[in-house]
Protein backbone atom coordinates (compact mmCIF):
# COMPACT_ATOMS: atom_id res chain seq x y z
CA UNK A 1 0.00 0.00 0.00
CA UNK A 2 1.63 3.30 -0.95
CA UNK A 3 1.63 5.55 2.61
CA UNK A 4 0.23 8.85 1.81
CA UNK A 5 0.53 11.77 4.05
CA UNK A 6 -3.18 11.31 4.49
CA UNK A 7 -2.74 7.83 5.13
CA UNK A 8 0.09 8.36 7.65
CA UNK A 9 -2.03 11.21 9.50
CA UNK A 10 -5.08 9.20 9.34
CA UNK A 11 -3.23 6.30 11.35
CA UNK A 12 -1.53 8.77 13.50
CA UNK A 13 -4.91 9.75 14.31
CA UNK A 14 -6.27 6.36 15.41
CA UNK A 15 -2.99 5.80 17.32
CA UNK A 16 -3.51 8.91 19.15
CA UNK A 17 -7.13 7.83 20.55
CA UNK A 18 -9.38 9.06 17.84
CA UNK A 19 -10.93 5.87 16.87
CA UNK A 20 -14.18 6.78 15.09
CA UNK A 21 -14.56 8.31 11.69
CA UNK A 22 -15.82 11.92 12.42
CA UNK A 23 -13.15 11.81 15.10
CA UNK A 24 -10.67 11.35 12.51
CA UNK A 25 -12.15 13.41 10.07
CA UNK A 26 -12.08 15.98 12.65
CA UNK A 27 -8.47 16.12 14.16
CA UNK A 28 -7.19 15.67 10.20
CA UNK A 29 -8.62 18.11 9.03
CA UNK A 30 -9.56 16.09 5.97
CA UNK A 31 -12.83 15.22 4.10
CA UNK A 32 -14.91 12.39 4.81
CA UNK A 33 -14.08 11.48 0.44
CA UNK A 34 -10.52 11.28 1.78
CA UNK A 35 -10.95 9.73 5.22
CA UNK A 36 -13.34 6.88 4.84
CA UNK A 37 -11.36 5.43 1.27
CA UNK A 38 -8.09 5.82 3.43
CA UNK A 39 -9.63 4.01 6.12
CA UNK A 40 -11.54 1.00 3.89
CA UNK A 41 -7.70 0.69 2.37
CA UNK A 42 -5.48 0.67 5.64
CA UNK A 43 -8.25 -2.31 6.39
CA UNK A 44 -8.07 -3.78 4.19
CA UNK A 45 -3.92 -4.29 3.57
CA UNK A 46 -4.44 -5.50 7.20
CA UNK A 47 -3.01 -1.82 8.90
CA UNK A 48 -6.20 -1.42 11.26
CA UNK A 49 -9.09 -3.09 12.06
CA UNK A 50 -12.65 -1.95 12.87
CA UNK A 51 -15.84 -3.30 15.09
CA UNK A 52 -19.06 -1.84 15.35
CA UNK A 53 -20.35 -0.41 18.61
CA UNK A 54 -23.52 -2.41 19.85
CA UNK A 55 -26.45 -0.38 18.85
CA UNK A 56 -28.34 0.13 21.86
CA UNK A 57 -25.13 2.09 23.14
CA UNK A 58 -25.83 4.41 20.04
CA UNK A 59 -29.37 4.36 20.64
CA UNK A 60 -29.11 6.02 24.34
CA UNK A 61 -26.71 9.21 23.22
CA UNK A 62 -28.93 9.23 20.44
CA UNK A 63 -26.94 8.55 17.45
CA UNK A 64 -26.01 6.52 14.85
CA UNK A 65 -23.70 3.36 15.87
CA UNK A 66 -19.82 4.16 14.95
CA UNK A 67 -17.59 2.17 13.73
CA UNK A 68 -14.58 2.00 16.23
CA UNK A 69 -11.17 1.40 14.40
CA UNK A 70 -7.69 0.52 15.80
CA UNK A 71 -3.94 -0.23 14.63
CA UNK A 72 -2.76 -3.90 13.80
CA UNK A 73 0.63 -4.30 14.62
CA UNK A 74 1.48 -4.27 10.83
CA UNK A 75 -0.04 -1.06 10.88
CA UNK A 76 1.72 0.61 14.16
CA UNK A 77 4.94 -0.43 12.20
CA UNK A 78 4.06 1.14 9.20
CA UNK A 79 3.21 4.10 10.65
CA UNK A 80 5.90 4.16 12.37
CA UNK A 81 7.86 3.87 8.96
CA UNK A 82 5.94 6.37 7.13
CA UNK A 83 6.40 8.80 10.26
CA UNK A 84 10.20 8.26 10.19
CA UNK A 85 10.04 9.36 5.98
CA UNK A 86 7.91 12.80 6.82
CA UNK A 87 10.82 13.57 9.60
CA UNK A 88 13.67 12.93 6.89
CA UNK A 89 11.58 14.80 4.41
CA UNK A 90 11.03 17.46 6.87
CA UNK A 91 15.06 17.51 7.78
CA UNK A 92 15.63 17.49 3.66
CA UNK A 93 13.51 20.59 3.44
CA UNK A 94 15.49 22.45 6.19
CA UNK A 95 18.79 22.30 4.54
CA UNK A 96 19.59 25.27 2.30
CA UNK A 97 21.74 25.40 -0.90
CA UNK A 98 25.09 26.84 -0.69
CA UNK A 99 25.41 29.79 -2.78
CA UNK A 100 28.09 29.65 -5.46
CA UNK A 101 31.33 31.61 -5.12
Amino acid sequence: MRMTLATTLVMQAIGAGHCHGFDIVDVTGYPTGTVYPALRRLERDGYVRSQWEDDRSAAREGRPARRYYELTAAGVKAMDAALHTLRQLDAASRLRPRHAR
